[in-house]
Protein backbone atom coordinates (compact mmCIF):
# COMPACT_ATOMS: atom_id res chain seq x y z
CA UNK A 1 0.00 0.00 0.00
CA UNK A 2 1.24 3.26 -0.78
CA UNK A 3 1.03 6.27 1.53
CA UNK A 4 -0.59 8.88 0.05
CA UNK A 5 -1.53 12.33 1.26
CA UNK A 6 -4.46 15.18 0.51
CA UNK A 7 -3.09 18.24 0.36
CA UNK A 8 -6.47 20.45 0.52
CA UNK A 9 -9.61 19.73 0.64
CA UNK A 10 -11.99 22.10 -1.30
CA UNK A 11 -13.73 21.57 -4.27
CA UNK A 12 -10.83 18.98 -5.73
CA UNK A 13 -9.68 17.91 -2.09
CA UNK A 14 -13.06 16.15 -1.15
CA UNK A 15 -13.01 14.17 -4.11
CA UNK A 16 -9.17 13.24 -3.84
CA UNK A 17 -9.86 11.70 -0.69
CA UNK A 18 -12.53 9.67 -1.57
CA UNK A 19 -10.62 8.39 -4.96
CA UNK A 20 -7.24 7.43 -2.39
CA UNK A 21 -9.95 5.54 0.00
CA UNK A 22 -11.53 3.92 -2.58
CA UNK A 23 -8.17 2.86 -4.64
CA UNK A 24 -6.80 -0.66 -3.97
CA UNK A 25 -2.99 0.37 -3.82
CA UNK A 26 -3.40 3.27 -1.52
CA UNK A 27 -3.51 4.22 2.06
CA UNK A 28 -4.63 7.73 2.91
CA UNK A 29 -2.44 8.49 5.58
CA UNK A 30 -2.86 12.55 6.36
CA UNK A 31 -4.56 15.22 5.10
CA UNK A 32 -3.43 18.31 4.98
CA UNK A 33 -5.13 21.84 5.45
CA UNK A 34 -5.32 25.59 5.74
CA UNK A 35 -8.48 26.60 7.67
CA UNK A 36 -8.01 26.18 11.42
CA UNK A 37 -11.72 25.29 11.81
CA UNK A 38 -10.64 22.11 9.90
CA UNK A 39 -7.77 20.89 12.06
CA UNK A 40 -8.54 17.75 14.00
CA UNK A 41 -11.92 16.85 11.80
CA UNK A 42 -11.78 13.08 10.26
CA UNK A 43 -11.08 13.41 6.40
CA UNK A 44 -14.83 11.14 6.12
CA UNK A 45 -16.46 13.75 7.35
CA UNK A 46 -14.51 16.93 4.88
CA UNK A 47 -15.11 14.54 2.17
CA UNK A 48 -18.80 14.04 2.37
CA UNK A 49 -18.65 10.08 3.01
CA UNK A 50 -21.09 9.11 5.53
CA UNK A 51 -18.21 6.89 7.71
CA UNK A 52 -15.36 7.98 9.61
CA UNK A 53 -11.57 7.24 7.82
CA UNK A 54 -10.10 7.24 11.08
CA UNK A 55 -7.51 10.03 9.50
CA UNK A 56 -7.74 13.62 11.33
CA UNK A 57 -6.78 16.50 9.35
CA UNK A 58 -3.84 18.66 9.92
CA UNK A 59 -2.05 21.99 9.44
CA UNK A 60 1.37 20.28 10.29
CA UNK A 61 2.99 20.64 6.69
CA UNK A 62 6.43 19.37 8.55
CA UNK A 63 5.03 16.89 10.36
CA UNK A 64 3.03 14.85 7.53
CA UNK A 65 6.00 15.20 4.88
CA UNK A 66 8.84 14.39 7.77
CA UNK A 67 6.92 11.05 7.69
CA UNK A 68 8.38 10.33 3.96
CA UNK A 69 4.61 9.72 1.93
CA UNK A 70 4.81 7.58 -0.96
CA UNK A 71 2.43 10.20 -2.87
CA UNK A 72 1.04 13.44 -2.48
CA UNK A 73 -2.03 14.55 -3.96
CA UNK A 74 -1.98 18.45 -4.18
CA UNK A 75 -5.52 19.22 -3.99
CA UNK A 76 -5.08 23.68 -3.36
CA UNK A 77 -5.67 25.94 -5.81
CA UNK A 78 -2.83 27.71 -8.32
CA UNK A 79 -4.97 29.72 -9.81
CA UNK A 80 -4.60 32.97 -7.78
CA UNK A 81 -1.33 31.55 -6.01
CA UNK A 82 1.06 30.19 -8.18
CA UNK A 83 4.39 30.92 -5.95
CA UNK A 84 2.54 29.00 -3.24
CA UNK A 85 1.72 26.18 -4.84
CA UNK A 86 5.21 25.89 -6.73
CA UNK A 87 7.12 25.92 -3.38
CA UNK A 88 4.38 23.58 -1.78
CA UNK A 89 5.32 21.02 -4.82
CA UNK A 90 8.74 21.24 -4.91
CA UNK A 91 9.16 20.68 -0.80
CA UNK A 92 6.35 17.37 -1.12
CA UNK A 93 8.55 16.39 -4.15
CA UNK A 94 12.19 16.97 -2.08
CA UNK A 95 10.65 14.81 0.58
CA UNK A 96 10.71 11.85 -1.86
CA UNK A 97 6.93 11.67 -2.93
CA UNK A 98 5.14 11.25 -6.00
CA UNK A 99 2.89 14.51 -7.05
CA UNK A 100 0.12 14.82 -8.51
CA UNK A 101 -2.06 17.89 -9.06
CA UNK A 102 -4.15 19.78 -11.29
CA UNK A 103 -2.86 23.38 -10.52
CA UNK A 104 0.26 25.06 -12.39
CA UNK A 105 -1.33 24.80 -15.91
CA UNK A 106 1.90 25.29 -17.85
CA UNK A 107 3.33 21.98 -16.25
CA UNK A 108 0.72 20.05 -18.03
CA UNK A 109 2.96 20.05 -20.98
CA UNK A 110 6.07 20.39 -19.26
CA UNK A 111 8.20 19.66 -22.19
CA UNK A 112 6.99 23.30 -23.07
CA UNK A 113 6.89 25.35 -19.35
CA UNK A 114 8.48 27.87 -18.59
CA UNK A 115 11.94 27.64 -17.07
CA UNK A 116 10.75 29.55 -13.86
CA UNK A 117 8.21 26.74 -12.77
CA UNK A 118 9.91 23.75 -14.95
CA UNK A 119 13.57 24.66 -12.80
CA UNK A 120 12.55 24.04 -9.71
CA UNK A 121 10.80 20.89 -10.36
CA UNK A 122 14.00 19.33 -11.33
CA UNK A 123 15.91 20.60 -8.92
CA UNK A 124 13.31 19.32 -5.89
CA UNK A 125 13.17 15.84 -8.09
CA UNK A 126 17.11 15.70 -8.34
CA UNK A 127 17.80 16.51 -4.43
CA UNK A 128 14.54 14.14 -3.38
CA UNK A 129 14.02 11.45 -6.21
CA UNK A 130 10.25 12.41 -6.41
CA UNK A 131 7.85 12.75 -9.31
CA UNK A 132 5.44 15.25 -10.81
CA UNK A 133 2.33 14.61 -12.93
CA UNK A 134 -0.30 17.64 -13.34
CA UNK A 135 -3.50 17.21 -15.70
CA UNK A 136 -7.18 17.89 -15.17
CA UNK A 137 -10.48 17.94 -17.38
CA UNK A 138 -10.30 20.64 -19.63
CA UNK A 139 -7.60 21.05 -19.85
CA UNK A 140 -6.73 17.78 -19.03
CA UNK A 141 -8.27 14.19 -20.18
CA UNK A 142 -10.79 16.23 -22.05
CA UNK A 143 -8.29 17.67 -24.44
CA UNK A 144 -5.80 14.94 -24.23
CA UNK A 145 -6.36 11.34 -24.27
CA UNK A 146 -9.71 11.22 -25.29
CA UNK A 147 -9.21 13.67 -28.30
CA UNK A 148 -6.26 11.13 -29.29
CA UNK A 149 -7.99 7.64 -28.52
CA UNK A 150 -10.99 9.14 -30.78
CA UNK A 151 -8.65 10.18 -33.54
CA UNK A 152 -7.52 7.00 -34.28
CA UNK A 153 -10.59 5.20 -34.73
CA UNK A 154 -10.87 7.33 -38.30
CA UNK A 155 -9.65 6.94 -41.44
CA UNK A 156 -9.13 10.35 -42.15
CA UNK A 157 -8.91 13.37 -40.03
CA UNK A 158 -9.02 17.12 -40.75
CA UNK A 159 -9.81 18.72 -37.38
CA UNK A 160 -10.14 17.87 -34.10
CA UNK A 161 -12.11 19.57 -31.40
CA UNK A 162 -12.34 19.82 -27.97
CA UNK A 163 -15.17 21.97 -26.18
CA UNK A 164 -15.92 22.44 -22.95
CA UNK A 165 -20.23 24.04 -22.64
CA UNK A 166 -20.57 24.88 -19.34
CA UNK A 167 -23.63 27.06 -17.07
CA UNK A 168 -20.39 28.46 -14.94
CA UNK A 169 -23.38 29.78 -12.24
CA UNK A 170 -22.96 25.76 -10.81
CA UNK A 171 -19.47 26.07 -10.41
CA UNK A 172 -18.32 26.10 -6.49
CA UNK A 173 -16.06 29.36 -7.34
CA UNK A 174 -18.12 32.45 -6.57
CA UNK A 175 -15.08 34.59 -6.84
CA UNK A 176 -13.27 32.57 -9.90
CA UNK A 177 -16.66 32.77 -12.07
CA UNK A 178 -17.20 36.43 -11.05
CA UNK A 179 -13.58 37.78 -11.52
CA UNK A 180 -11.52 35.81 -13.02
CA UNK A 181 -13.88 35.15 -15.91
CA UNK A 182 -15.95 38.10 -15.32
CA UNK A 183 -19.37 36.71 -15.12
CA UNK A 184 -21.98 39.78 -14.05
CA UNK A 185 -18.83 42.57 -14.48
CA UNK A 186 -19.21 45.50 -16.74
CA UNK A 187 -18.47 44.73 -20.52
CA UNK A 188 -15.65 46.86 -20.26
CA UNK A 189 -14.03 44.64 -17.96
CA UNK A 190 -11.33 42.58 -19.01
CA UNK A 191 -11.74 39.25 -17.62
CA UNK A 192 -7.81 38.19 -16.38
CA UNK A 193 -9.17 34.56 -17.70
CA UNK A 194 -9.80 35.69 -21.01
CA UNK A 195 -6.90 38.32 -21.48
CA UNK A 196 -4.42 38.06 -24.29
CA UNK A 197 -2.17 35.42 -24.09
CA UNK A 198 -3.57 33.72 -21.03
CA UNK A 199 -5.51 31.16 -22.91
CA UNK A 200 -2.86 30.08 -24.98
CA UNK A 201 -1.05 29.40 -21.55
CA UNK A 202 -3.81 27.40 -20.35
CA UNK A 203 -4.41 25.58 -23.39
CA UNK A 204 -1.83 25.77 -25.02
CA UNK A 205 0.20 22.93 -23.52
CA UNK A 206 -2.58 20.60 -24.74
CA UNK A 207 -2.70 21.71 -28.21
CA UNK A 208 0.92 20.80 -28.41
CA UNK A 209 0.67 17.53 -27.05
CA UNK A 210 -1.53 16.78 -29.22
CA UNK A 211 0.36 17.71 -32.11
CA UNK A 212 3.17 16.05 -30.75
CA UNK A 213 1.04 12.66 -30.65
CA UNK A 214 -0.16 13.27 -34.14
CA UNK A 215 2.95 13.87 -35.85
CA UNK A 216 2.12 17.01 -37.17
CA UNK A 217 4.09 20.76 -36.90
CA UNK A 218 2.56 23.75 -35.34
CA UNK A 219 3.07 27.04 -37.38
CA UNK A 220 1.72 28.64 -34.09
CA UNK A 221 -1.54 28.59 -31.88
CA UNK A 222 -4.04 31.92 -31.44
CA UNK A 223 -6.46 32.43 -29.97
CA UNK A 224 -10.27 33.77 -30.92
CA UNK A 225 -12.79 35.76 -28.09
CA UNK A 226 -16.76 36.66 -27.87
CA UNK A 227 -18.60 38.07 -25.27
CA UNK A 228 -22.24 38.42 -24.78
CA UNK A 229 -24.20 40.76 -22.08
CA UNK A 230 -27.20 39.44 -20.61
CA UNK A 231 -30.56 40.83 -22.06
CA UNK A 232 -31.97 40.93 -18.78
CA UNK A 233 -31.32 40.23 -15.17
CA UNK A 234 -31.23 36.94 -14.09
CA UNK A 235 -31.13 34.57 -10.67
CA UNK A 236 -29.28 31.80 -9.95
CA UNK A 237 -29.52 29.44 -7.17
CA UNK A 238 -25.97 29.29 -5.84
CA UNK A 239 -24.63 33.02 -6.96
CA UNK A 240 -27.43 35.63 -7.13
CA UNK A 241 -28.15 37.80 -9.48
CA UNK A 242 -26.60 38.76 -12.19
CA UNK A 243 -27.51 41.96 -14.01
CA UNK A 244 -28.41 43.07 -17.29
CA UNK A 245 -26.01 44.49 -19.71
CA UNK A 246 -22.98 42.22 -17.36
CA UNK A 247 -20.88 39.80 -19.14
CA UNK A 248 -23.68 36.86 -19.33
CA UNK A 249 -21.29 34.73 -21.71
CA UNK A 250 -18.25 34.14 -22.73
CA UNK A 251 -16.96 31.91 -26.15
CA UNK A 252 -13.04 31.52 -26.72
CA UNK A 253 -10.92 29.36 -29.08
CA UNK A 254 -7.21 28.27 -28.84
CA UNK A 255 -6.45 26.85 -32.35
CA UNK A 256 -3.53 25.08 -33.59
CA UNK A 257 -2.18 26.00 -36.99
CA UNK A 258 -1.51 23.08 -39.14
CA UNK A 259 -0.60 24.42 -42.99
CA UNK A 260 -2.35 27.54 -42.52
CA UNK A 261 -5.89 26.14 -41.17
CA UNK A 262 -7.11 25.56 -37.47
CA UNK A 263 -6.36 21.94 -37.63
CA UNK A 264 -6.61 21.54 -33.47
CA UNK A 265 -9.29 23.53 -31.17
CA UNK A 266 -9.81 24.13 -27.91
CA UNK A 267 -13.17 25.81 -27.33
CA UNK A 268 -14.75 27.03 -23.71
CA UNK A 269 -18.77 27.96 -24.24
CA UNK A 270 -19.53 29.04 -20.52
CA UNK A 271 -22.53 30.85 -19.64
CA UNK A 272 -24.10 32.06 -16.32
CA UNK A 273 -27.12 31.10 -17.74
CA UNK A 274 -28.94 29.60 -20.10
CA UNK A 275 -30.93 32.11 -21.39
CA UNK A 276 -27.59 34.03 -22.52
CA UNK A 277 -26.10 33.47 -26.13
CA UNK A 278 -28.44 30.52 -26.84
CA UNK A 279 -27.49 30.45 -30.58
CA UNK A 280 -23.74 28.98 -29.12
CA UNK A 281 -22.97 25.43 -28.67
CA UNK A 282 -25.43 23.98 -26.01
CA UNK A 283 -24.99 20.70 -23.55
CA UNK A 284 -26.50 17.71 -24.70
CA UNK A 285 -29.27 18.47 -21.64
CA UNK A 286 -28.17 19.61 -17.75
CA UNK A 287 -25.51 21.95 -16.96
CA UNK A 288 -22.81 21.04 -18.86
CA UNK A 289 -20.75 19.00 -20.78
CA UNK A 290 -17.39 18.09 -22.30
CA UNK A 291 -17.46 16.95 -26.03
CA UNK A 292 -14.77 16.25 -28.64
CA UNK A 293 -15.62 16.40 -32.43
CA UNK A 294 -13.58 14.66 -34.69
CA UNK A 295 -14.12 15.70 -38.54
CA UNK A 296 -13.16 13.61 -41.04
CA UNK A 297 -14.25 10.53 -42.26
CA UNK A 298 -15.90 9.43 -40.57
CA UNK A 299 -17.22 12.28 -38.17
CA UNK A 300 -16.68 11.24 -34.74
CA UNK A 301 -18.92 13.17 -31.85
CA UNK A 302 -18.95 12.45 -28.26
CA UNK A 303 -20.32 14.13 -25.45
CA UNK A 304 -19.16 13.12 -22.03
CA UNK A 305 -21.57 14.28 -18.95
CA UNK A 306 -20.22 13.60 -15.25
CA UNK A 307 -22.14 13.83 -11.94
CA UNK A 308 -21.23 13.71 -8.25
CA UNK A 309 -22.39 15.31 -5.15
CA UNK A 310 -26.34 15.25 -5.73
CA UNK A 311 -26.20 15.63 -9.48
CA UNK A 312 -23.13 18.55 -9.57
CA UNK A 313 -22.10 18.46 -12.82
CA UNK A 314 -18.53 20.60 -12.01
CA UNK A 315 -18.56 18.63 -9.09
CA UNK A 316 -18.47 15.10 -11.59
CA UNK A 317 -15.65 16.90 -13.73
CA UNK A 318 -13.60 17.67 -10.77
CA UNK A 319 -13.93 14.01 -9.57
CA UNK A 320 -12.81 12.75 -13.18
CA UNK A 321 -9.34 15.20 -13.11
CA UNK A 322 -8.99 13.62 -9.64
CA UNK A 323 -9.38 9.80 -10.53
CA UNK A 324 -7.12 10.32 -13.32
CA UNK A 325 -4.46 11.52 -10.81
CA UNK A 326 -5.39 9.24 -8.67
CA UNK A 327 -4.87 6.34 -10.70
CA UNK A 328 -1.99 7.84 -11.86
CA UNK A 329 0.37 7.33 -8.65
CA UNK A 330 0.94 3.45 -8.46
CA UNK A 331 2.64 3.87 -12.10
CA UNK A 332 4.35 6.68 -11.42
CA UNK A 333 5.58 5.11 -7.88
CA UNK A 334 7.27 2.25 -10.43
CA UNK A 335 8.32 4.58 -12.74
CA UNK A 336 11.79 6.59 -12.40
CA UNK A 337 11.67 9.99 -10.98
CA UNK A 338 10.59 12.71 -13.33
CA UNK A 339 8.15 15.26 -14.91
CA UNK A 340 5.56 13.15 -16.91
CA UNK A 341 2.41 14.39 -18.82
CA UNK A 342 -0.46 13.07 -20.38
CA UNK A 343 1.68 11.22 -22.58
CA UNK A 344 3.51 9.48 -21.03
CA UNK A 345 1.08 8.27 -18.06
CA UNK A 346 -1.24 5.35 -19.61
CA UNK A 347 -5.18 5.90 -18.49
CA UNK A 348 -6.00 2.00 -17.18
CA UNK A 349 -8.54 0.37 -16.29
CA UNK A 350 -10.20 0.92 -12.65
CA UNK A 351 -8.74 -2.31 -11.67
CA UNK A 352 -9.64 -3.80 -8.15
CA UNK A 353 -12.79 -0.88 -8.04
CA UNK A 354 -15.84 -2.54 -10.12
CA UNK A 355 -18.27 -3.06 -7.61
CA UNK A 356 -16.20 -2.20 -4.46
CA UNK A 357 -17.64 0.91 -2.11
Amino acid sequence: MISTVVWGTGNVGRAAIRAVDAHPALKLTNVIVNNPDKVGRDAGHLAGLDAELGVAATDDIEAVLAASPGAVVYAASGDIRPDDALADICRAIRAGAVVVSPALYPLYDPTNAPAELRDPVLAAIAEGGGSMFASGVDPGWGNDVLPLLLSGLGSTVDVIRCQEIFDYSTYDQPDSVRYLVGMGQPMDYLPPMIAPTIPTMVWGGQIRMMARALGVELEEIRETLDRRALDETVSTKTMGEFEAGTQGAVRFEVQGIVDGEPRIVVEHVTRIHPTCATDWPMPPDGDGAHRVIIEGRPRIEVSVECTDEDGSRSAGGNATAVGRLVSAIDWLVAAEPGIYDALDVPLRPAVGKLGKR
